[in-house]
């Protein structure tokens, strides 16, 4: 059994432990002195690129190019990137495992799947004029430094945004690093600058000098959690102080005769200095602790303790969680301690195993989950057996108790033990585990191809698994040599019955890789019209792409794809499109009519609909205002028309365009003649027209434009009257009534139109008389209708009407009703 203390140091009050997570990890010709690393947070990748300042062995040809390695934390060689941008001034990680790369000339590279594949922006504000210098990384962003100290930010790589910070002053810069946004008062970047004998403290709109003595300072370094900044002089005295730099929290002095290679943070109580072959740790109030090494040393720090690398081995160095130490200190008498040794007294089939429990048990609750908790923390398969084992034992004893906790411990060590594997090389700690969540575990497992265990995993832990088909399914089309054919067939297979899988993605890398027969036999598979479409139109497969896009039924997709086409297509090319597709055809058709009539005029040409064509120019043509302008419109819609002999209403609308355009020709004369520049008639309709010009006394003009237009009589008489009764013409009206016996409408309307004019005297006593053709009661009621009841009874009278009398009698008043009582009386004598 071995000593879970024995890898712990003290250093100060607090305990350390550096634990082997790898040997053999380099080969020993990589000479690692030569190289720049960096490794992602969590555990992730460590990139290596060959120090350009420092000479190194010449190994070869092959050797001597110019590259990135990507390693796992175990040495095995993961991608190799061939390099040949430029010097390389910045090299760091993202939280979710991007590589960044930035050049001298302010180029940068975001390798966002540990596979080559990169997406590249460029920092501008002056690093292409003044060159980068160097980089400091955060885990959503990073600071560039340039040669003439201005500093530039990008704070998101999703979305980069290079802006420029204020501009410091002038001098050398001994050291620098950065405040990351989620620690400042701001909430935006700080850099800390050391400049002469000082700091510098800058964010994006101030330079704000710190007045600190004893510099300058060779390495300035902030903590994980922002709170603290160590400062490395020139002398080797290390401080460290709060980072608002108003408080010193310790000082030690390392005597040292070379400045370190390396200062970092291991979690946020105590510091690293590494040389190149030992590393000191400095803790509270001083305390200090050395480590010694055979080959080259580099520090890698993460958010709970720093990884050292080495040729020979991958260390991790951390604190010991309390609640490892409560349990494991020697001479411990906590209760999860007395637990843990129940289990061994249990095992012994001890009855001591007995007492222990009883003797804990008022805190049996909080040992079990201390054991727990110590659990997680620990890489040893044994200790964690043991941990869970008493953990186990301590909750059988307890009537309640809740084992969410014990299960989901479980889960979580089975899940770290797999990353831990060599083959893997992915040591995370339980509390970088919690950070990174499995959600992005897995999509680390999914970039270094090991699809095997991304789907185990996912299943383990109930999360859906078609992100992984779908990038085994990308690679597969991207690096098979097999046809096309066998390709497809093999991706289709695999994948059938597979929920949530989208063939899209994986066709879009088929095309992407120049295959684009195979891009679009797998998105035949792709269920969803909205996701084949886009990738079809940036394939120039339009025809196929309109058919989806129509057989969908979306008719959203199916005007995407049309606005796509035509800006796109010549415009015969997009006709043809259409001649098939009378559903895009008519979208087409009413999308044009409110937008781009220029557009539905050459659909019309195209499809050779000449009635459709001269109807629009028609409506354009009644949207004009100057004559001229219409008349042109018309004689094109006449023409076009003229020439269509297969529609047998074409001689009907050519007349019609005839016609109109002989209006405007008689309403423009008539608003020369009559009324100078004014445009009274212009845009009138022919009855408008007619009755304007009898309302303005040109009746004879209105006779005869009717007789050239053959006006229909009635058609006329209706405009004359509604004309001479709006100007109340009323002697004309009496006129016409004296010269004729009959009217092409009747004597009706007259009396109606002048009776709602207001004139019951005209309508009675000129026009109740003409309706001779009404029955005797209907030209009762008109009398009525003027307010002469009297008149009424004597036409009733004269009809012997006595019933209809007694009725008008009902609706008299006044002297009226005697009038009424005496022709009844005349109809009906008293005996």
């Amino acid at each position: 059994m071995s000593n879970p203390t024995a890898d712990w140091e003290r250093v100060g009050d607090r305990f350390y432990r550096k634990i082997k997570l790898y040997d053999a990890v380099f080969d020993q010709d990589l000479e690692l002195e030569n190289y720049v690393i960096a490794g992602a947070p969590c555990a992730g990748a460590i990139a290596l690129y060959r120090d350009e300042a420092k000479l190194h062995t010449y190994r070869g040809s092959q050797t001597s190019k110019s590259g990135i390695d990507v390693y796992s934390c175990a040495g095995k060689l993961i991608r190799r990137l061939n390099w040949d941008k430029g010097s390389i001034r910045g090299l760091g990680w993202s939280e979710d495992e991007k590589l960044l790369v930035i050049t001298e000339d302010g180029v940068v590279r975001c390798y966002y799947d540990l596979q080559g594949d990169f997406t590249q922006f460029s920092l501008g504000n002056g690093a292409e004029e003044h060159g980068v210098k160097g980089c400091r990384f955060w885990f959503t962003g990073f600071v560039a430094i340039l040669s003439n100290n201005h500093l530039i930010a990008v704070s998101h790589y999703n979305e980069p945004r290079p802006k420029l910070l204020a501009i410091p002053p002038e001098g050398i810069v001994h050291s620098w690093t950065v405040i990351p946004p989620a620690y400042t008062l701001s909430r935006s970047v700080e850099v800390l600058l050391a400049i002469d004998q000082t700091i510098y403290v800058v964010d994006s709109s101030e330079a704000e000098d710190r007045v600190l003595p004893n510099g300058p300072f060779k390495y300035v370094s902030v903590s994980p959690n922002g709170l603290y900044v160590t400062l490395y002089t020139e002398d080797g005295k290390v401080w460290v102080i709060t980072s608002d730099f108003q408080n010193k929290v310790g000082e030690y002095e390392s005597k040292a005769k070379t400045i370190p290679k390396d200062v970092q943070w291991c979690g946020n109580d105590s510091v690293l200095l590494a040389w190149e072959d030992e590393v000191h740790m400095i803790g509270p109030k001083g305390a200090l602790l050395k480590y010694y090494y055979d080959g080259w040393v580099h520090l890698l720090a993460d958010i709970d303790g720093v990884r050292i690398i080495t040729n020979d081995v991958c260390e991790f160095l951390q604190k010991v969680h309390s609640a490892t130490e409560d349990i494991f200190k020697i001479g411990s008498t906590s209760p999860a301690s007395v637990l843990l040794d129940a289990v061994d007294q249990l095992d012994k089939k001890s009855p001591k195993a007995d007492e222990n429990i009883q003797l804990i048990r008022p805190n049996l609750p909080d040992a079990v989950a201390a054991c727990v908790q110590a659990a997680g923390q620990e890489y040893s398969t044994h200790w964690q057996t043991q941990l869970l084992k008493a953990a186990s034992f301590g909750k059988s004893v307890l009537d309640l108790y809740s084992s969410d906790d014990f299960v989901d411990m479980c889960e979580k060590l089975r899940v770290l033990n797999a990353m831990r594997d060599y083959r893997i090389g992915l040591p995370l700690s339980f509390e970088q585990y919690e950070r990174l969540t499995a959600e992005k575990l897995i999509q680390r497992l999914i970039n270094r191809r090991e699809y095997l265990l991304a789907i185990r995993l996912s299943d383990y832990l109930r999360l859906p698994t078609n992100r992984i088909y779908v990038h085994w399914a990308s690679q597969k089309v991207r690096d098979s040599t097999a046809d096309e054919e066998a390709i497809c067939e093999k991706v289709v297979n695999k994948l059938a019955n597979k929920r949530g899988i989208s063939f899209e993605h994986i066709a879009r890398a088929a095309y992407d890789e120049g295959r684009s027969h195979l891009a679009t036999q797998l998105l035949n598979h792709e269920s969803r019209a909205g996701k084949q479409v886009p990738l079809l139109l940036s394939m120039s497969e339009d025809e196929l792409a309109l058919d989806k896009a129509i057989a969908s039924g979306d008719t959203d997709l199916v005007f995407f794809v049309l606005l796509h086409l035509k800006k796109t297509l010549p415009l015969a090319s997009f006709f043809r499109l259409l001649t098939s597709r009378p559903l895009a055809t008519a979208l087409v058709e009413s999308s044009a009519r409110d937008q781009d009539q220029s557009l539905l005029k050459d659909l019309y040409y195209q499809d050779d609909r000449r009635l459709d064509g001269a109807n629009l120019l028609f409506s354009e043509a009644l949207a004009q205002t100057a004559p001229q302008t219409k008349v042109d419109k018309l004689k094109l819609a006449s023409k076009l028309i003229a020439d269509n002999t297969k529609d047998p209403t074409a001689s009907l609308y050519h007349k019609s365009f005839q016609e109109a355009q002989a209006l405007i020709r008689l309403q423009t004369s008539l608003d020369n003649d009559l009324h100078g520049s004014d445009k009274v008639y212009t845009g009138l309709s022919l009855n408008a027209t007619l009755h304007r010009l009898i309302l303005s006394a040109h009746s004879k003009r209105a006779t005869k434009a009717a007789s050239e237009f053959r006006v229909p009589e009635k058609t006329l008489a209706w405009i004359r009257l509604r004309a001479l009764v709006a100007k109340r013409d009323w002697a004309e009206l009496e006129d016409i009534a004296a010269k004729n016996k009959r009217s092409s409408i009747g004597w009706e309307p007259y009396f109606n139109e002048i009776l709602g004019a207001g004139n019951t005297k005209l309508a009675g006593g000129v026009f109740v008389a003409k309706c001779t053709g009404l029955t005797v009661r209907e030209r009762s009621d008109m009398w009525v209708k003027c307010g002469m009841i009297t008149r009424a009874g004597e036409e009733l009278l004269k009809a012997r009407d006595a019933e209809a009398l007694e009725d008008l009698r009902a609706r008299a008043s006044g002297g009226g009703v005697g009038e009424i009582d005496r022709m009844i009386a005349q109809l009906r004598p008293k005996r």
